[in-house]
Protein backbone atom coordinates (compact mmCIF):
# COMPACT_ATOMS: atom_id res chain seq x y z
CA UNK A 1 0.00 0.00 0.00
CA UNK A 2 1.15 3.33 -0.58
CA UNK A 3 -0.13 7.03 0.11
CA UNK A 4 -0.42 10.34 -2.17
CA UNK A 5 3.15 11.10 -2.00
CA UNK A 6 3.82 7.38 -3.67
CA UNK A 7 5.64 6.23 -0.47
CA UNK A 8 4.79 2.83 1.48
CA UNK A 9 2.55 3.29 3.74
CA UNK A 10 4.05 2.54 7.11
CA UNK A 11 0.60 0.47 8.04
CA UNK A 12 1.78 -2.21 5.91
CA UNK A 13 4.01 -4.74 6.89
CA UNK A 14 8.17 -4.04 5.82
CA UNK A 15 9.38 -5.53 2.78
CA UNK A 16 11.96 -6.73 4.18
CA UNK A 17 10.25 -8.46 7.02
CA UNK A 18 6.96 -9.73 5.43
CA UNK A 19 8.63 -13.71 5.15
CA UNK A 20 7.53 -14.77 8.08
CA UNK A 21 10.27 -17.95 7.48
CA UNK A 22 13.17 -15.17 7.93
CA UNK A 23 14.11 -14.69 12.15
CA UNK A 24 14.10 -11.13 12.14
CA UNK A 25 16.03 -9.45 15.40
CA UNK A 26 14.59 -6.26 17.52
CA UNK A 27 15.72 -4.25 20.08
CA UNK A 28 19.26 -3.94 21.45
CA UNK A 29 19.46 -7.46 22.36
CA UNK A 30 18.54 -8.49 18.69
CA UNK A 31 21.19 -6.17 17.07
CA UNK A 32 23.59 -8.00 19.42
CA UNK A 33 22.53 -10.68 18.51
CA UNK A 34 22.50 -10.10 15.03
CA UNK A 35 26.02 -9.01 14.87
CA UNK A 36 27.39 -12.40 16.69
CA UNK A 37 25.65 -14.44 13.39
CA UNK A 38 27.27 -12.00 11.01
CA UNK A 39 30.40 -12.86 12.66
CA UNK A 40 29.57 -16.82 12.62
CA UNK A 41 29.13 -16.42 9.12
CA UNK A 42 32.39 -14.82 8.20
CA UNK A 43 31.47 -11.38 7.98
CA UNK A 44 33.98 -10.12 10.61
CA UNK A 45 34.56 -6.54 9.21
CA UNK A 46 37.39 -4.59 11.40
CA UNK A 47 36.61 -6.79 14.29
CA UNK A 48 40.11 -9.04 14.35
CA UNK A 49 41.75 -5.84 13.39
CA UNK A 50 40.20 -3.67 16.76
CA UNK A 51 41.30 -6.75 19.04
CA UNK A 52 44.66 -7.08 17.80
CA UNK A 53 44.81 -3.60 18.19
CA UNK A 54 43.71 -3.66 21.96
CA UNK A 55 45.94 -6.78 22.62
CA UNK A 56 49.11 -5.15 21.20
CA UNK A 57 48.22 -1.61 23.14
CA UNK A 58 48.15 -3.65 26.14
CA UNK A 59 51.22 -5.61 25.88
CA UNK A 60 53.36 -2.70 25.36
CA UNK A 61 51.86 -0.28 27.93
CA UNK A 62 52.51 -3.20 30.22
CA UNK A 63 56.12 -3.75 29.41
CA UNK A 64 56.94 -0.19 28.93
CA UNK A 65 54.47 2.43 30.26
CA UNK A 66 55.68 5.15 27.92
CA UNK A 67 53.91 3.37 25.52
CA UNK A 68 50.77 5.42 25.69
CA UNK A 69 51.81 8.64 26.82
CA UNK A 70 50.42 11.77 24.96
CA UNK A 71 54.11 12.37 23.41
CA UNK A 72 54.62 8.81 21.87
CA UNK A 73 50.70 8.99 20.51
CA UNK A 74 51.72 12.00 19.13
CA UNK A 75 54.95 10.75 17.34
CA UNK A 76 53.19 7.71 16.18
CA UNK A 77 50.35 9.83 14.85
CA UNK A 78 52.93 11.26 12.82
CA UNK A 79 54.59 8.68 11.76
CA UNK A 80 51.44 6.93 10.24
CA UNK A 81 50.70 9.46 7.99
CA UNK A 82 53.49 8.99 5.24
CA UNK A 83 53.19 5.13 4.55
CA UNK A 84 49.28 5.55 5.69
CA UNK A 85 48.11 7.42 2.56
CA UNK A 86 50.37 4.85 0.56
CA UNK A 87 48.42 2.19 1.81
CA UNK A 88 45.23 3.91 1.27
CA UNK A 89 45.96 3.77 -2.37
CA UNK A 90 47.20 0.10 -2.09
CA UNK A 91 43.53 -0.53 -0.95
CA UNK A 92 42.03 0.60 -4.67
CA UNK A 93 43.92 -1.83 -6.29
CA UNK A 94 43.55 -4.73 -3.92
CA UNK A 95 40.08 -4.16 -4.24
CA UNK A 96 40.26 -5.12 -7.79
CA UNK A 97 41.58 -8.01 -6.91
CA UNK A 98 45.25 -7.13 -8.46
CA UNK A 99 48.62 -6.13 -6.76
CA UNK A 100 51.18 -2.80 -7.37
CA UNK A 101 54.29 -3.59 -5.94
CA UNK A 102 56.31 -0.28 -7.01
CA UNK A 103 54.16 1.84 -4.38
CA UNK A 104 57.60 2.10 -2.09
CA UNK A 105 59.83 3.16 -5.45
CA UNK A 106 56.85 5.33 -6.46
CA UNK A 107 57.30 7.33 -3.22
CA UNK A 108 60.74 7.18 -3.38
CA UNK A 109 61.15 8.73 -6.86
CA UNK A 110 58.22 11.22 -5.97
CA UNK A 111 59.95 12.83 -2.88
CA UNK A 112 63.91 12.98 -5.02
CA UNK A 113 61.64 14.62 -7.47
CA UNK A 114 60.38 17.57 -5.27
CA UNK A 115 63.82 17.68 -4.19
CA UNK A 116 65.20 18.17 -7.40
CA UNK A 117 62.54 20.99 -9.00
CA UNK A 118 62.53 22.45 -5.44
CA UNK A 119 65.58 22.75 -4.17
CA UNK A 120 68.31 22.03 -7.21
CA UNK A 121 66.04 23.73 -9.90
CA UNK A 122 64.49 26.68 -7.64
CA UNK A 123 60.43 25.89 -8.84
CA UNK A 124 57.87 27.02 -6.21
CA UNK A 125 57.01 23.91 -3.75
CA UNK A 126 53.42 23.74 -5.10
CA UNK A 127 54.85 23.54 -8.25
CA UNK A 128 57.04 20.58 -7.67
CA UNK A 129 54.52 18.48 -5.58
CA UNK A 130 52.06 18.85 -8.68
CA UNK A 131 54.30 17.61 -10.76
CA UNK A 132 55.53 14.88 -8.25
CA UNK A 133 51.41 13.82 -7.83
CA UNK A 134 51.27 13.76 -11.72
CA UNK A 135 54.16 12.16 -12.68
CA UNK A 136 52.67 9.49 -10.18
CA UNK A 137 49.56 9.46 -12.10
CA UNK A 138 51.26 8.99 -15.05
CA UNK A 139 53.07 5.87 -13.49
CA UNK A 140 49.36 4.03 -12.37
CA UNK A 141 47.97 5.25 -16.45
CA UNK A 142 51.20 3.14 -17.48
CA UNK A 143 50.13 0.14 -15.17
CA UNK A 144 47.00 0.22 -16.19
CA UNK A 145 47.43 0.36 -20.17
CA UNK A 146 49.61 -2.35 -20.08
CA UNK A 147 47.27 -4.62 -17.67
CA UNK A 148 43.99 -3.69 -20.53
CA UNK A 149 45.89 -4.48 -23.66
CA UNK A 150 48.62 -6.66 -23.18
CA UNK A 151 46.88 -8.45 -20.37
CA UNK A 152 50.17 -8.05 -18.28
CA UNK A 153 49.88 -9.70 -14.60
CA UNK A 154 49.70 -6.64 -12.63
CA UNK A 155 52.71 -8.25 -10.09
CA UNK A 156 55.01 -8.25 -13.49
CA UNK A 157 54.72 -4.93 -14.39
CA UNK A 158 54.57 -3.72 -11.06
CA UNK A 159 57.55 -5.03 -10.42
CA UNK A 160 59.65 -4.16 -13.56
CA UNK A 161 58.01 -0.91 -12.33
CA UNK A 162 59.37 -1.00 -9.01
CA UNK A 163 63.43 -1.50 -10.39
CA UNK A 164 62.85 1.18 -13.27
CA UNK A 165 61.76 3.59 -10.50
CA UNK A 166 64.08 2.89 -8.10
CA UNK A 167 66.56 3.23 -10.60
CA UNK A 168 65.01 7.17 -11.86
CA UNK A 169 65.46 7.99 -8.13
CA UNK A 170 68.84 7.08 -7.98
CA UNK A 171 69.71 9.12 -11.52
CA UNK A 172 67.46 11.79 -10.07
CA UNK A 173 69.89 11.76 -6.85
CA UNK A 174 73.16 11.65 -8.43
CA UNK A 175 76.47 11.16 -6.61
CA UNK A 176 74.93 13.70 -4.03
CA UNK A 177 72.34 10.33 -2.69
CA UNK A 178 70.36 12.96 -0.74
CA UNK A 179 68.66 16.68 -1.12
CA UNK A 180 68.29 18.40 1.93
CA UNK A 181 65.04 20.24 1.83
CA UNK A 182 65.02 23.72 3.61
CA UNK A 183 64.30 24.17 7.37
CA UNK A 184 61.64 26.37 8.38
CA UNK A 185 59.56 26.09 5.20
CA UNK A 186 55.75 25.31 5.53
CA UNK A 187 56.46 22.01 4.25
CA UNK A 188 58.58 20.68 6.62
CA UNK A 189 57.28 22.27 9.13
CA UNK A 190 53.73 20.80 8.39
CA UNK A 191 55.66 17.50 8.10
CA UNK A 192 57.62 17.87 11.60
CA UNK A 193 55.95 19.98 13.75
CA UNK A 194 52.42 21.94 12.62
CA UNK A 195 49.15 20.50 14.74
CA UNK A 196 45.57 21.49 15.30
CA UNK A 197 44.86 24.41 17.56
CA UNK A 198 42.72 22.67 20.43
CA UNK A 199 39.76 24.02 19.23
CA UNK A 200 40.15 22.69 15.97
CA UNK A 201 40.74 19.26 16.81
CA UNK A 202 37.51 19.55 19.54
CA UNK A 203 35.70 21.42 16.43
CA UNK A 204 36.55 17.93 14.18
CA UNK A 205 35.68 15.22 16.68
CA UNK A 206 32.08 16.80 17.22
CA UNK A 207 31.90 17.07 13.37
CA UNK A 208 32.83 13.62 12.58
CA UNK A 209 30.26 12.54 15.10
CA UNK A 210 27.48 15.06 13.38
CA UNK A 211 28.89 13.59 9.94
CA UNK A 212 27.99 9.73 11.06
CA UNK A 213 24.70 10.90 12.66
CA UNK A 214 23.61 12.78 9.26
CA UNK A 215 24.76 9.79 6.82
CA UNK A 216 22.66 7.12 9.33
CA UNK A 217 19.61 9.10 9.60
CA UNK A 218 19.78 9.73 5.70
CA UNK A 219 20.16 6.24 5.19
CA UNK A 220 17.08 5.48 7.67
CA UNK A 221 15.02 7.74 5.83
CA UNK A 222 15.68 6.58 2.39
CA UNK A 223 14.81 2.78 3.78
CA UNK A 224 11.95 4.05 5.59
CA UNK A 225 10.43 5.77 2.35
CA UNK A 226 10.75 2.21 0.37
CA UNK A 227 9.37 0.47 2.92
CA UNK A 228 12.19 -1.33 4.59
CA UNK A 229 13.35 -1.45 8.01
CA UNK A 230 15.63 1.30 9.30
CA UNK A 231 17.54 2.15 12.46
CA UNK A 232 16.11 3.67 15.40
CA UNK A 233 16.47 7.46 15.41
CA UNK A 234 17.91 6.49 19.51
CA UNK A 235 20.44 3.66 18.20
CA UNK A 236 21.80 6.17 15.69
CA UNK A 237 22.10 9.15 18.52
CA UNK A 238 23.44 6.80 20.70
CA UNK A 239 26.36 5.40 17.99
CA UNK A 240 26.82 9.43 17.29
CA UNK A 241 27.20 10.21 20.91
CA UNK A 242 29.76 7.24 21.78
CA UNK A 243 31.48 8.42 18.84
CA UNK A 244 31.66 11.53 19.79
CA UNK A 245 32.81 10.93 23.51
CA UNK A 246 35.49 8.95 21.92
CA UNK A 247 37.28 11.02 19.56
CA UNK A 248 37.10 14.02 21.95
CA UNK A 249 38.57 12.62 25.01
CA UNK A 250 41.30 11.18 21.93
CA UNK A 251 41.65 15.03 21.40
CA UNK A 252 41.87 15.97 24.93
CA UNK A 253 44.75 13.24 25.23
CA UNK A 254 46.87 14.48 22.53
CA UNK A 255 46.39 18.29 23.36
CA UNK A 256 47.92 17.33 26.70
CA UNK A 257 51.27 17.31 24.81
CA UNK A 258 51.64 18.87 21.27
CA UNK A 259 48.23 18.21 19.83
CA UNK A 260 47.17 16.59 16.64
CA UNK A 261 49.16 16.69 13.90
CA UNK A 262 47.42 18.30 11.03
CA UNK A 263 49.71 15.89 8.89
CA UNK A 264 47.26 13.60 10.40
CA UNK A 265 44.29 15.14 9.60
CA UNK A 266 45.34 14.91 6.17
CA UNK A 267 45.45 10.92 5.87
CA UNK A 268 42.45 11.01 8.14
CA UNK A 269 40.39 13.33 5.55
CA UNK A 270 41.59 11.06 2.80
CA UNK A 271 40.31 8.41 4.47
CA UNK A 272 36.97 9.63 4.67
CA UNK A 273 37.16 11.13 1.36
CA UNK A 274 37.83 7.64 -0.17
CA UNK A 275 35.50 5.97 1.53
CA UNK A 276 32.73 7.91 0.78
CA UNK A 277 33.95 7.66 -2.51
CA UNK A 278 34.16 3.75 -2.17
CA UNK A 279 30.57 3.50 -0.49
CA UNK A 280 27.88 6.19 -1.77
CA UNK A 281 29.58 6.66 -5.72
CA UNK A 282 28.54 4.74 -8.77
CA UNK A 283 32.86 4.30 -9.25
CA UNK A 284 32.83 2.55 -5.53
CA UNK A 285 30.10 0.47 -6.61
CA UNK A 286 31.80 -0.80 -9.66
CA UNK A 287 35.37 -1.01 -7.79
CA UNK A 288 33.21 -3.45 -5.70
CA UNK A 289 31.83 -5.78 -8.29
CA UNK A 290 34.97 -5.26 -10.66
CA UNK A 291 36.33 -7.44 -7.92
CA UNK A 292 34.01 -9.33 -6.50
CA UNK A 293 33.44 -10.97 -10.75
CA UNK A 294 34.80 -9.30 -13.07
CA UNK A 295 33.00 -10.74 -16.05
CA UNK A 296 29.61 -10.02 -14.08
CA UNK A 297 30.85 -6.80 -13.66
CA UNK A 298 31.40 -6.33 -17.63
CA UNK A 299 27.79 -8.07 -18.42
CA UNK A 300 26.21 -5.22 -16.12
CA UNK A 301 27.35 -2.31 -17.91
CA UNK A 302 30.51 -1.34 -16.27
CA UNK A 303 33.35 -0.28 -18.21
CA UNK A 304 35.44 -2.61 -16.50
CA UNK A 305 38.72 -1.60 -18.09
CA UNK A 306 37.86 2.42 -16.85
CA UNK A 307 37.64 0.62 -13.07
CA UNK A 308 41.39 -0.72 -13.38
CA UNK A 309 42.88 2.23 -14.93
CA UNK A 310 41.48 4.55 -12.12
CA UNK A 311 42.63 1.88 -9.52
CA UNK A 312 46.15 1.83 -10.88
CA UNK A 313 46.37 5.82 -11.34
CA UNK A 314 44.74 6.63 -7.57
CA UNK A 315 47.37 3.99 -6.26
CA UNK A 316 49.79 5.60 -7.81
CA UNK A 317 49.35 9.15 -7.15
CA UNK A 318 48.90 8.34 -3.57
CA UNK A 319 51.88 6.80 -3.55
CA UNK A 320 53.46 9.93 -4.45
CA UNK A 321 51.77 11.80 -1.95
CA UNK A 322 52.50 9.56 0.64
CA UNK A 323 56.37 10.03 -0.64
CA UNK A 324 56.12 13.35 -0.45
CA UNK A 325 54.69 13.58 2.95
CA UNK A 326 58.00 11.31 4.05
CA UNK A 327 60.37 13.86 2.09
CA UNK A 328 58.48 16.59 4.51
CA UNK A 329 58.41 14.56 7.87
CA UNK A 330 62.72 13.47 7.49
CA UNK A 331 63.29 16.73 5.80
CA UNK A 332 65.33 15.41 3.05
CA UNK A 333 65.02 13.13 -0.01
CA UNK A 334 68.05 10.10 -0.19
CA UNK A 335 68.30 7.35 -2.06
CA UNK A 336 66.95 5.11 0.77
CA UNK A 337 63.59 7.03 0.68
CA UNK A 338 61.08 4.09 -0.28
CA UNK A 339 63.23 1.30 -0.06
CA UNK A 340 63.21 -0.89 3.31
CA UNK A 341 60.02 -1.76 4.28
CA UNK A 342 58.43 0.86 3.00
CA UNK A 343 56.18 -1.31 0.37
CA UNK A 344 56.14 -3.91 2.83
CA UNK A 345 54.61 -1.74 5.81
CA UNK A 346 51.72 -0.33 3.03
CA UNK A 347 50.43 -3.65 1.47
CA UNK A 348 50.65 -5.26 4.50
CA UNK A 349 48.43 -2.27 6.45
CA UNK A 350 46.18 -2.79 3.63
CA UNK A 351 45.49 -6.40 3.93
CA UNK A 352 45.99 -6.53 7.99
CA UNK A 353 43.19 -3.84 7.96
CA UNK A 354 40.69 -6.18 6.65
CA UNK A 355 41.01 -5.90 2.98
CA UNK A 356 40.66 -9.04 1.23
CA UNK A 357 43.62 -10.61 -1.11
CA UNK A 358 40.74 -11.82 -2.88
CA UNK A 359 39.27 -8.23 -4.15
CA UNK A 360 35.54 -7.26 -3.61
CA UNK A 361 35.91 -6.54 0.25
CA UNK A 362 37.57 -4.23 1.85
CA UNK A 363 37.31 0.08 2.70
CA UNK A 364 39.48 2.88 3.09
CA UNK A 365 39.09 2.49 6.93
CA UNK A 366 41.68 -0.59 6.20
CA UNK A 367 44.23 1.39 5.32
CA UNK A 368 43.87 3.63 9.02
CA UNK A 369 43.63 0.78 11.09
CA UNK A 370 46.29 -1.08 9.52
CA UNK A 371 49.10 1.20 9.72
CA UNK A 372 48.01 1.83 13.28
CA UNK A 373 48.89 -1.62 14.12
CA UNK A 374 52.30 -1.77 12.11
CA UNK A 375 53.32 1.30 13.55
CA UNK A 376 52.17 0.22 17.06
CA UNK A 377 54.42 -2.58 16.78
CA UNK A 378 57.62 -0.61 15.91
CA UNK A 379 56.93 2.11 18.60
CA UNK A 380 56.67 -0.77 21.18
CA UNK A 381 59.96 -2.30 20.13
CA UNK A 382 61.70 0.63 19.77
CA UNK A 383 60.90 1.76 22.91
CA UNK A 384 61.76 -1.34 24.54
CA UNK A 385 65.47 -0.91 22.62
CA UNK A 386 64.89 -4.40 20.91
CA UNK A 387 66.24 -5.28 17.51
CA UNK A 388 64.51 -4.30 14.24
CA UNK A 389 64.53 -7.29 12.93
CA UNK A 390 62.19 -8.69 15.53
CA UNK A 391 59.43 -5.99 13.92
CA UNK A 392 60.26 -7.61 10.53
CA UNK A 393 59.31 -11.28 12.27
CA UNK A 394 56.38 -10.04 14.14
CA UNK A 395 55.00 -7.81 11.38
CA UNK A 396 55.08 -10.47 9.19
CA UNK A 397 53.60 -13.34 11.67
CA UNK A 398 50.52 -10.20 11.90
CA UNK A 399 50.20 -10.15 8.50
CA UNK A 400 49.66 -14.23 7.87
CA UNK A 401 47.59 -14.38 10.68
CA UNK A 402 45.73 -11.51 8.53
CA UNK A 403 45.65 -13.53 5.62
CA UNK A 404 44.28 -16.21 6.81
CA UNK A 405 41.53 -15.16 9.32
CA UNK A 406 40.49 -13.51 5.66
CA UNK A 407 40.83 -17.25 3.97
CA UNK A 408 38.66 -18.71 6.69
CA UNK A 409 36.25 -15.73 6.87
CA UNK A 410 35.54 -16.19 3.21
CA UNK A 411 35.10 -19.97 3.28
CA UNK A 412 32.57 -19.37 5.92
CA UNK A 413 30.81 -16.27 3.90
CA UNK A 414 30.53 -18.99 1.10
CA UNK A 415 28.90 -21.57 3.31
CA UNK A 416 26.78 -19.37 4.88
CA UNK A 417 25.42 -17.58 1.45
CA UNK A 418 27.05 -14.46 2.19
CA UNK A 419 29.96 -14.17 -0.38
Amino acid sequence: MTDNAGNHASTGPLLDRADERVKHEAGVGGALRAFLDRVRSGDLGSLPVIVGLIIIWTVFQSLNPVFLSANNLVNLLFDCSTVGVIALGVVCVLMVGEIDLSVGSVSGFSSALVGVLWVNQGWPVVLAIVAALIVGALIGGLYSFLFNRFGMPSFVSTLAGLLAVLGLQLYLLGSTGSINLPYGSPLVNFGQMLVMPYWVSYALAALAGLVIFLAGYRTAMRRKEAGLSSQSLASLVLRAVVLIVILEFLAFYMNTDRGVPWMFGLFVGLVIAMHYAMTRTKWGRSLNAVGGNREAARRAGINVRRVYASAFVLCSTLAAAGGIMAAARLASASQQAGTGDVNLNAIAAAVIGGTSLFGGRGSAYSALLGIIVIQSIASGLTLLDLSSSLRYMITGAVLAIAVIVDSLARRSRVSHGRA
